[in-house]
């Protein structure tokens, strides 16, 4: 029996491997790593400190724990290690060859983009704009911080209700860019004050940060020439917001990789750095 825990700004996220099968469990970053809060979160996939041997923790806030938690020894790995390998597994699992270099996007409450070549994980860029832009403006615009109620709006709403459009710019398309594609986002509000349905708000602002982390990530998969490119974190779990990286990503003729349960990558790759298994 093998667990890890990724402490990230907005979630902890717990995985471990019990008889052979992988648990997962999330629940919302309200309080520092002690001792106590890592046996509680364990107790959301079933497992006991004391049955384990090792613990890797990962995350940001993962240095306020001890090295070692009664005869659990905790073994920290760093953020980009993890987000790198945890894309590599995802692929192994999902029948892939991990060993082909791959671009591994963490979109979580910002994002992170990483290489990983083999053993070897490299940060190449990132944005602030990530999960935690989303829920903030969704709470401006929205009146709600709730990704639910926000990923269930933006799937009944137009962007373009907010956004300029390509027609309303230049009257037509460009290059791969559909005429409909965004051209200003927001920039309909910027013309005249106009009174936007609530929809139509959540589909502007899901569009603008799946934009701005969708090109990012094409960019850097150019620039580190890497074909393969796998998105994972939270953001992935809202249908709107996989619907703008797969469309961006047909825009500009680069499939971007969206696996399931994507959102416990991070702590997957903790797990699978510190112990090697057979998938």
């Amino acid at each position: 029996m093998y667990a890890a825990i990724d402490f990230g700004i907005s979630n902890i996220d717990a995985v471990a491997r019990v008889d052979g099968a992988l648990r997962h469990w999330t629940q919302p970053t309200d309080h520092i790593p002690t001792p106590e809060l890592v046996r509680a979160v364990l107790a959301g996939v079933g497992v006991e400190l004391a049955s384990l041997r090792r613990l890797a923790v990962t995350g940001g806030r993962h240095h306020a724990l001890p090295d070692r938690i009664g005869d659990c020894d905790v073994v920290g790995v760093g953020e980009v290690q993890a987000i790198g390998r945890g894309g590599q597994v995802l692929v192994e699992l999902a029948g892939d060859d991990p060993a082909v270099p791959a671009l591994v996007v963490s979109a979580g409450s910002g994002t992170a983009v990483v290489a990983a070549r083999g053993d070897q994980y490299a940060h190449i860029t990132g944005s602030g704009v990530g999960g935690g832009t989303l829920l903030g403006l969704g709470r401006l615009l929205l009146q709600t911080a709730d990704p639910r109620a926000i990923d269930a709006l933006a799937l009944q709403g137009n962007p373009n209700g907010a956004d300029l459009s390509l027609a309303d710019v230049i009257s037509g398309p460009i290059g791969r860019l559909p005429a409909d594609a965004t051209a200003v986002n927001f920039g309909r509000l910027a013309r005249q004050d106009l009174a936007v349905r609530r929809e139509d708000l959540a589909a502007a602002l899901v569009t603008l940060v799946g934009q701005v982390i969708a090109v990012t990530t094409i960019n850097a998969a150019r620039a580190q020439q890497l074909d393969r490119v796998v998105v994972i974190g939270h953001l992935t779990d809202m249908a709107s917001v996989r619907r703008v990286l797969e469309q961006v990503g047909d825009y500009y003729g680069m499939r971007l990789t969206l696996p399931p349960d994507a959102g416990y990558a991070t702590a997957l790759g903790a797990l699978y750095s510190v112990r090697k298994f057979e998938c």
